[in-house]
C-alpha cells in the first residue's frame, strides 16, 4: 500500500511538473504571438503608408554612348526598390543598323504579375549593341520595370542621338563603374540562391563574427549576472539551460524585428534609440545591478508567482520565463548595429517578401551571435564559485558591469559631461570598495587603485572641459568628418542636385547618426587615419545625418534601400552609384583604405 501511495505521489508530482512545463511553454508562445501580431500590424501599416513611387525616368535612368565607331553601350541605373525585365528590352535605330544586343544574365525570380519565372535586374545593367552607321543616328530603346512594392510601369521608350565619329577612346573600359563583389554582394547572392542548407551555416558563421562587436558584448554581463544570481544552484546544467533560454528569447525577437523591418522597408533601430526607450532599458539594468548588491531580492510579481507555485510547487518555470524576457529585451540592444549580414537579409526580405529564407537567415545570424552566451552557460557551472565570500565578490562585480551596461546604453542620448561623470563615479566608487573592503588581498587592492585612477582621469578631463570618455585628457577636436569638409545633405533632391554637378569627381555619401556606435567608431578611428585622408582627397564628401529619423531621413535611407547607419555609398563622376562599392558596418582604417582605392579606380575606369 505504501509503495502504491508512493507511486501515486510520484506520478502526481510528475504530472504537476508536466503541467508547469506546458504552462511555461504556452506563456512563451502567447508572448511571441503577441509580438508577431504587433510587429505585423506595424509593418503592414508602414507598407501601406509608403505609397509614393518614382517616375519611370527616375526609377530607370537611361544613358547611351559610343565606345567605338561600331559599339554602343546602353546603361540603365535602377533605383533601389525597383527592377527591370530582361525580356522587355528592345532596340532599334533611325539611320543605322543594329546587331544582336549582348545582354548580361540577370537574377531569376517568380513574378506575380506574369505568374512565371522571369529574369530581372536590380541596381544597374549595361548592354552592348553592335552598330553600323556612317553618320549621326537616333537610338530608340524600350524597357519595362516594376517596383518591389507591386506597381508595374508601362513600357518606357528612351531616345538618344549618337555619332559614330564621336566616341569614348576608353574602349571596353567605358563600362559602368563597378567594383569587385563586396561582402554585402556575396551575402545577397547566397540569399538569392534560396538554399537554406547553404544560408543557415553561412549566417551562423557570420553571427559568430558579430558576437564580439560592441553591440553584442553588453549581453555577456547581463547573462553572467543572471547565472551568478542563481547562487549555489548555478551548476553546469542549470547555467546552460538559462543561457539557452536567454539566447532563444534574443534570437526569436531579433528575427521578428528583422522580418518586420524588411517587410516595412525601413529599419526599426532609430525608433528604439530615443531617450525614453534607452532610459527604460538603463533603469532596468540598474535594478538588476541593485539585486546583485543584495539591496533586495528580484522576484516575479506576487500574483504571478503564486500561480506558478500552485502549478508546479517550484519557481523554475517563472525563472526561465523571466530569463526569456531578458533575452527578448537584449534583442533590442543588438538591433541598432547594422552590419553587412543583417543588411543583406533585410534587403532580401524587402525585395522578395520571402519571410522563410530571410527569417531563417536572421535566426541563424542570432544563433551565431549567441555562441559566446552558450559558452558562458556551459562554463559557468564549473568556473564560478558556489558560495562564500568569493561568490559575494563575483555578484558585486557583475552588478558593477550591469551599471556599466546602463551607462553604455544611455550614452548616445545624454550629454557627454554626464557620461564622463557617470564613468568617473563608477570607477572611483568600485575602486574604493575594492581597496578598503578586501583586507589582506593585494590583487583586488591593485585593481581598485587602477579603477580609482581611471575614474579620477575621467573627472579631471571633465573639469578641464573635455568631453571624450575614451580620451578624457585629450584636447577637444572637431569630428573627423568636419575636418575633412563633409557636406551635410538632408533631402533626396539636394543629393541629386549635387550628384548632377559633381563635374566628373567621385562622390562618397556617408550615413551617420549620433546613436550609431559603429558610426562614431568610423569617425574616431577610420576617418582620422592619414592613409584614409589621403584617399579621400579629391572626392566630394557628403554626409546624411539621420539621427532624427524624420521624413527626409527615412526617404534618404529608402532611396538606397538602407535600414540604418552606418552605410557608405560611392558614386562615379557621372553621379551613378558604383556597383558593388557599398560599405555597410564598421571598417577599420586598413580595410576602408582598400575600399576607397577600389572605388576611385572603378570611378576612373567608368569615366
Amino acid at each position: 500500500m505504501r509503495m502504491f501511495r508512493s507511486d501515486v505521489k510520484t506520478s502526481t508530482e510528475n504530472a504537476r511538473r508536466a503541467v508547469a512545463s506546458a504552462g511555461w511553454r504556452l506563456m512563451v508562445c502567447r508572448l511571441m504571438a503577441v509580438i508577431c501580431m504587433l510587429l505585423g500590424g506595424m509593418s503592414s501599416a508602414q507598407v501601406q503608408a509608403a505609397d509614393d513611387y518614382l517616375a519611370p525616368e527616375v526609377a530607370f535612368r537611361f544613358s547611351a554612348r559610343m565606345t567605338d565607331a561600331q559599339t554602343i553601350v546602353v546603361r540603365y541605373q535602377v533605383a533601389n526598390g525597383y527592377y527591370l525585365y530582361r525580356e522587355r528590352f528592345a532596340f532599334k535605330a533611325e539611320g543605322a543598323t543594329l546587331g544582336q544586343p549582348e545582354i548580361p544574365p540577370g537574377v531569376i525570380k517568380y513574378d506575380e504579375t506574369f505568374q512565371k519565372n522571369v529574369e530581372t535586374y536590380h541596381g544597374a545593367v549595361s548592354i552592348r549593341i553592335p552598330v553600323q552607321a556612317s553618320a549621326p543616328f537616333t537610338l530608340i530603346a524600350t524597357s519595362q520595370g516594376c517596383a518591389d512594392k507591386g506597381l508595374c510601369y508601362p513600357p518606357m521608350e528612351s531616345r538618344s542621338t549618337l555619332d559614330p565619329a564621336v566616341h569614348s577612346d576608353a574602349g571596353p573600359r567605358a563600362e559602368p563603374a563597378t567594383m569587385p563583389e563586396s561582402d554585402l554582394g556575396g551575402i545577397q547572392r547566397a540569399l538569392q540562391g534560396g538554399k537554406l542548407l547553404t544560408i543557415v551555416p553561412l549566417f551562423v558563421l557570420l553571427g559568430i563574427g558579430l558576437a564580439f562587436t560592441p553591440c553584442v558584448l553588453p549581453m555577456l554581463p547581463i547573462l553572467s549576472g543572471i547565472i551568478v544570481g542563481e547562487g549555489a544552484a548555478a551548476n553546469r546544467r542549470r547555467s546552460f539551460v538559462l543561457a539557452l533560454v536567454y539566447a532563444l528569447g534574443m534570437a526569436l525577437v531579433y528575427t521578428a524585428l528583422g522580418v518586420a523591418a524588411g517587410l516595412a522597408g525601413q529599419g526599426l533601430s532609430a525608433a528604439l534609440q530615443n531617450p525614453w526607450v534607452l532610459g527604460a532599458f538603463g533603469v532596468l539594468m540598474v535594478l538588476l545591478a541593485l539585486s546583485m548588491f543584495d539591496v533586495y531580492q528580484l522576484q516575479m510579481p506576487a500574483a504571478l508567482q503564486t500561480r506558478l507555485v500552485q502549478a508546479s510547487g517550484k519557481q523554475k518555470g517563472g525563472k526561465l520565463f523571466g530569463v526569456f524576457v531578458m533575452g527578448a529585451i537584449s534583442a533590442l540592444i543588438v538591433g541598432p548595429c547594422v552590419a553587412a549580414p543583417l543588411a543583406g537579409a533585410l534587403v532580401y526580405i524587402s525585395q522578395t517578401r520571402d519571410v522563410v529564407v530571410g527569417g531563417g537567415a536572421l535566426f541563424a545570424l542570432a544563433v551565431g551571435m549567441s555562441v559566446p552566451l552558450l559558452l558562458i552557460g556551459v562554463s559557468a557551472g564549473a568556473l564560478l564559485p558556489r558560495a562564500g565570500a568569493w561568490m559575494n565578490g563575483i555578484k558585486r562585480l557583475f552588478g558593477v558591469l550591469m551599471l556599466g551596461v546602463a551607462l553604455w546604453m544611455v550614452g548616445p542620448v545624454i550629454p557627454a559631461a554626464a557620461l564622463m561623470l557617470g564613468w568617473g563615479a563608477l570607477g572611483i566608487g568600485y575602486g574604493a570598495y575594492l581597496f578598503w573592503a578586501e583586507q589582506g588581498r593585494w590583487l583586488p587592492k591593485a585593481f581598485g587603485i587602477a579603477l580609482i585612477v581611471l575614474g579620477a582621469l575621467e573627472l579631471s578631463g571633465l573639469a578641464m572641459g573635455h568631453r571624450d570618455p575614451l580620451a578624457p585628457l585629450a584636447f577637444n577636436r572637431a569630428p573627423a568628418s568636419a575636418e575633412l569638409g563633409f557636406r551635410r545633405v538632408k533631402t533626396v533632391a539636394e543629393l541629386d542636385t549635387i550628384l548632377a554637378q559633381s563635374a566628373g569627381k567621385p562622390v562618397m555619401l556617408d550615413f551617420y547618426a549620433d546613436w550609431c556606435v559603429s558610426c562614431i567608431e568610423m569617425e574616431k578611428y577610420t576617418f582620422s587615419d592619414p592613409q584614409v585622408r589621403a584617399q579621400l582627397a579629391g572626392m566630394i564628401l557628403l554626409q546624411a545625418d539621420v539621427t532624427k529619423n524624420d521624413a527626409d531621413d527615412k526617404a534618404m535611407l529608402q532611396r538606397f534601400n538602407l535600414f540604418g547607419p552606418p552605410g557608405i555609398i560611392f558614386f562615379d563622376g557621372q553621379g551613378h552609384e558604383i556597383a558593388g562599392g557599398r560599405v555597410i558596418g564598421f571598417q577599420n582604417a586598413a580595410k576602408f583604405t582598400q575600399s576607397l582605392m577600389r572605388a576611385r579606380q572603378a570611378s576612373k575606369d567608368g569615366a
